[in-house]
């Protein structure tokens, strides 16, 4: 009898071991998964950001080199990608800021697409207070310089991943003119 006992409380407390490993690699599971999505999340969340930016220095190239089509065309591909960025994956207060910026840069891309080059300046110069306020809030990997010209309307901002000056408000008519503001991360 006391032999039955000890032979049922060793299966009993082997079952009981299985049941914690099981229950345990099942919570593992849950926060990998959970983990998982966080980083697809993050990872879809960075990439949407890194667009922006790339068709924003694609924008602001075109300007530097005085090409009204392919400004046009920046802003076209910016219009597209600013429309298309989720906001879901940040605070409310953040979700209600970002859809104000990007109702008024997609605004300002969708004038860069059908306008003269005069006027596309005028568009990108409010259009880079957005993406300025909006990397404030998304955050960026790379390093960006806020750059600045004085002679450009009440003055005239940009972003830039180079720190050297190439002026998209006056392209090669005034290449140098301006100056870095501020280092941005």
């Amino acid at each position: 009898m006391v032999v039955a006992f000890v032979g049922l409380t060793t299966m009993s407390c082997k079952d009981s071991k299985k049941e914690k490993a099981t229950d345990t690699h099942s919570e593992m599971g849950h926060d990998e998964m959970s983990a998982s999505h966080t980083m697809k999340d993050s990872d879809a969340q960075n990439s949407a950001s890194k667009q922006v930016l790339a068709d924003y220095m694609l924008l602001k190239d075109a300007l530097v080199a005085t090409d009204e089509g392919a400004s046009a065309k920046a802003g076209e591909k910016l219009e597209a990608t600013l429309k298309d960025f989720n906001v879901d994956n940040y605070t409310s207060e953040e979700q209600n800021e970002l859809n104000e910026i990007i109702e008024a840069a997609t605004e300002h891309a969708a004038h860069i697409m059908k306008s003269d080059i005069a006027h596309q300046r005028e568009h990108f110069q409010m259009l880079t207070k957005d993406i300025t306020d909006m990397v404030a809030i998304i955050g960026t990997d790379n390093t960006l310089y806020q750059q600045f010209c004085p002679m450009y309307a009440d003055g005239g901002a940009w972003l830039s991943m180079e720190k050297e000056i190439k002026n998209p408000y006056f392209g090669s008519k005034m290449m140098n003119c301006g100056k870095v503001q501020k280092e941005i991360n």
